[in-house]
């Protein structure tokens, strides 16, 4: 009988499967294979993402559009025509379009990520995956936006008689930079929103003032000399001039101290964000 129970024993122990064990520690085992693993479900997130924003709108995927000529716009008429800011031999509504290309990215995106999670509550509540797939998602739908916008700034280019030279070919790097800092805010406030909803509320106060402590309507040459480095610390600086640098080459004033002090803070944004969203993560069902 005792054979009999232990055949029983082990035919139950094997039928079950294997174990996953959750950790709390940032580098749990398995947990980038488990990652990789996700990627289908990545990628469902992505189109049902897609679908829900423009679903049931008339212009469809032209709303992607819209938002960065509108803003384009108004930036041109206040900054170019009544305050005649300089554009360092560009034309203005390009320089404000290249400006305008990443921080339009950064800032949806960090909306969308900022709230990933608790919009996602029913799936984080009933079913084990690694939570970081939610964010990477928000970035990867903003970035389908920012590649139409960017067709679009090529064709404003071309009408006006600057296309991109061999500078665009450093545009990927910027870029990604770009979607790494966009990461690391969005775990960061997608984490903190699961225990304080007041981040909703917060985020689009701090982004409203965002878009004018960034070079985005203007510049950065505006900006007095002595205040260059601290105004580097603002991680978009460098971002934004590399973006417009890559996109009307030497037209535009890149400074290598600002774009290397900007990719310091990206890196430590994205390496603290990691670490406490791993640490927060497996709490989030409870929480939410």
């Amino acid at each position: 009988m005792s054979a009999d129970a232990d055949d029983t024993a082990a035919v139950g122990e094997h039928a079950a499967g294997p174990v996953t064990v959750i950790t709390s520690t940032p580098d749990g085992q398995g947990y980038w294979r488990e990652l990789w693993e996700g990627r289908e479900l990545l990628g469902m997130m992505v189109w049902r993402d897609m679908v829900v924003r423009y679903k049931q709108t008339a212009m469809g995927l032209s709303w992607a559009l819209v938002r960065p000529l509108a803003t384009m716009l108004v930036f041109s008429l206040v900054f170019g025509k009544i305050a005649k800011l300089p554009s360092n031999g560009a034309p203005y509504a390009l320089m404000v379009f290249a400006g305008l290309l990443p921080w339009l990215f950064f800032s949806a995106t960090l909306s969308d990520g900022s709230n990933s999670v608790v919009g996602n509550a029913n799936l984080v509540s009933k079913v084990y995956f690694p939570r970081l797939i939610i964010p990477l998602a928000s970035v990867m739908v903003g970035l389908v936006d920012f590649v139409l916008a960017l067709l679009v700034y090529l064709v404003m280019s071309f009408a006006y008689g600057m296309p991109p030279g061999l500078t665009i070919l450093c545009l990927p790097l910027f870029l990604l930079q770009l979607c790494l800092l966009i990461l690391g805010a969005s775990l960061w406030v997608a984490a903190m929103s699961v225990w304080y909803r007041d981040y909703r509320h917060l985020l689009p106060v701090v982004l409203q003032l965002g878009v004018y402590l960034s070079p985005v309507g203007f510049a950065s040459s505006v900006v007095p000399e002595q205040w260059r480095m601290l105004y580097a610390l603002n991680p978009m600086v460098g971002i934004i001039g590399g973006f417009r640098w890559s996109l009307l080459g030497e037209t535009q004033d890149l400074r290598l101290v600002e774009v290397i002090l900007s990719l310091l803070v990206t890196l430590v944004m994205l390496w603290t964000g990691l670490r406490f969203f791993r640490r927060s993560e497996h709490h989030f069902s409870d929480a939410i």
